[in-house]
């Protein structure tokens, strides 16, 4: 049989070189087409439900927001399995789908049932949501922001954390292909506000009363003005707060 192959090609050399170019030529192809990543994302198709709450224990965790969840999924078409971590504060329900069901399809069925779970849940416990469209093997990049030795007195790690969360992250999310930017480090900025309960109790205030004018204080409405003669008041973002200005 391998006479007869030699024989045949040193017979038939134009053809032999034909073909030979044929191969080639869609190997090229082949290979152009084919997506190739630095780390192949080799994981099942799969969905996670992710919940946070602040002071719940695990046990807790496990029983008034875990447990619920996987009572909604366990009951959705093309589910393989349904597995599930519990940590102080931190419920994830991991759902994995056949994978003939594609991407969306899964993620369209469970955000119709985390409604229903979410009323399920006691309320201020948490609220489930559904994590990105990628998996620990998407992670491509990982960066840092540093400064140069002249500007080290002028930008510290809350600065840093502040420009990555409101400028790099943003202008990272917007391109195509990226899910997710996650932030590790820095010092988040923040704002205290210490109570002093004697003179709360002095002025008949409660903590309640500062609680809500904190969140009335914050909540945002829509901006406008009103025209009265020659003046206009204007209404801005924070409620609560006028702008008084008077037309020449």
């Amino acid at each position: 049989m391998l006479s007869y192959i030699i024989n045949f090609s040193i017979r038939n050399k134009f053809i032999v070189l034909l073909f030979t170019t044929f191969i080639i030529g869609f190997g090229l192809y082949s290979l152009s087409q084919i997506p190739i990543g630095a780390v192949p994302d080799v994981t099942n198709n799969q969905v996670q439900v992710i919940t946070t709450s602040r002071n719940l224990s695990t046990q807790d965790m496990e029983q008034f927001i875990t447990y619920p969840v996987e009572l909604e999924m366990a009951n959705l078409p093309g589910v393989v399995e349904i597995r599930s971590v519990s940590k102080f504060g931190l419920s994830v329900v991991t759902i994995v789908f056949e994978d003939d069901m594609g991407t969306f399809l899964p993620r369209q069925l469970i955000a119709e049932k985390i409604k229903s779970a979410s009323e399920k849940i006691p309320e201020n416990f948490g609220t489930p949501e559904m994590g990105p469209i990628t998996t620990g093997l998407g992670e491509i990049f990982q960066y840092i922001l540093d400064v140069r030795p002249e500007f080290k007195d002028k930008y510290n790690a809350e600065e840093l954390r502040t420009i990555q969360d409101w400028i790099v992250k943003r202008q990272l999310s917007g391109i195509p292909g990226v899910v997710e930017v996650n932030t590790w480090g820095g010092f988040l900025k923040q704002y205290e506000v210490a109570i002093n309960t004697e003179k709360l109790n002095a002025m008949n205030i409660t903590v309640h009363d500062i609680f809500k004018a904190l969140e009335m204080n914050n909540s945002v409405s829509g901006g406008g003005y009103i025209e009265k003669v020659n003046q206009a008041f204007f209404y801005s973002w924070r409620r609560s707060c006028f702008l008084f200005e008077r037309h020449q």
